[in-house]
């Protein structure tokens, strides 16, 4: 579901910006408070896994569309909304930048549209009240599921917001919500169903490592053999299952080719769009996640395994920073 520019107004895009920049702000002073370091190790794991997870797109049959994980769902549930959130963005960051998968200036829209809903609803309206007081497999099913599908409609409710919003008249509002609901109904189903398979992995290995819920079970794997598990997963899928993702066009798209015949639109012929594309081709090393000007598989692979790592070491990094001065003031 990542946008691309083309379906944004510039306006639309810098007010999107300053509201996942506050909700990022507020997170990074949450996650300051915290002083667990096992956090660290997690943030970067799940952050890996996460990004390998979403170019897997699976097909929804019937449909001739494709869907992927969003994965603020299935992070809020083992790192709390706020590292959940901050992790996503670093996600769709090296997504946007290294990949040029979503526009620069549709950032702030992905972002909010793909991060925000699954971390934040998904946590507040059901993870918590859900698994709070009596965490059970049958318990973190129900929030996974249910949370995806909340969660994914949101988000595909926001892209037809924001394309309203920003004028684009190919895209009229009415036509293209009955179009975009139903195929993230579908995805989000599924995008349930494999995070709930993740969290129960979890549950099962090493119940402490979910976020804030109240258990009796015990654990059956260290943290560390946890980690290590979840981190081989995370190579498997970015340097193999990645090979066999499916080739249809994802909700988004499929639901732009429905209306308008084409999976993308042309964006406006202003100054800021061309320096945003300009931008991405500078920094995109892996554009579309292969080699530049090759198909080869090998390019897949080398795309999966690469943005994984840097993913891991941004997000790890990134929260190392975010706790050290509390847990320094803890020790002493």
């Amino acid at each position: 579901m990542h946008m691309a520019d083309a379906l944004i107004s510039p306006a639309v895009a810098g007010t999107m910006y300053a509201c996942s920049a506050v909700a990022a702000g507020y997170s990074i002073k949450k996650v300051r408070l915290e002083a667990d370091p096992k956090k660290v190790p997690v943030m970067g794991v799940m952050g890996a896994f996460v990004f390998a997870a979403q170019m897997i797109n699976f097909t929804i049959p019937g449909t001739g569309s494709s869907g992927h994980l969003c994965g603020g769902m299935l992070l809020t549930a083992l790192l709390g909304p706020y590292a959940a959130f901050l992790t996503m963005i670093g996600v769709l960051l090296i997504q946007c930048l290294m990949f040029a998968d979503g526009g620069l200036l549709a950032l702030g829209c992905n972002i909010w549209n793909m991060a925000f809903y699954g971390c934040f609803l998904g946590y507040f309206l059901l993870w918590k009240p859900i698994t709070s007081k009596s965490a059970t497999r049958g318990r973190i099913i129900a929030a996974s599921i249910l949370g995806s599908i909340i969660s994914l409609q949101f988000g595909a409710f926001s892209v037809t917001i924001e394309t309203l919003l920003s004028g684009i008249t190919d895209l009229p509002f009415s036509v293209f919500v009955g179009t975009m609901q139903p195929i993230h109904l579908a995805i989000g189903l599924v995008e349930g169903l494999i995070t709930a398979a993740v969290l129960v992995f979890v549950y099962e290995s090493r119940p402490e490592m979910l976020y804030q819920i109240q258990t009796e079970k015990k654990e059956k794997l260290s943290f560390k053999k946890t980690l290590v598990i979840l981190s081989v997963c995370f190579v498997v899928i970015a340097g193999v299952i990645s090979l066999f993702a499916s080739s249809h066009p994802d909700g988004l798209e499929w639901s732009i080719e429905k209306i308008t015949g084409s999976t993308e639109l042309d964006a406006a012929q202003q100054s800021i769009y061309n320096t945003s594309e300009k931008v991405q081709e500078h920094t995109a090393i892996l554009p579309d996640y292969a080699f530049k000007g090759s198909d080869s598989a090998l390019g897949t692979s080398v795309s999966g395994i690469v943005g994984s790592v840097v993913v891991l070491v941004l997000c790890g990094g990134a929260c190392w920073i975010f706790t050290k001065n509390k847990r320094k003031k803890a020790d002493a």
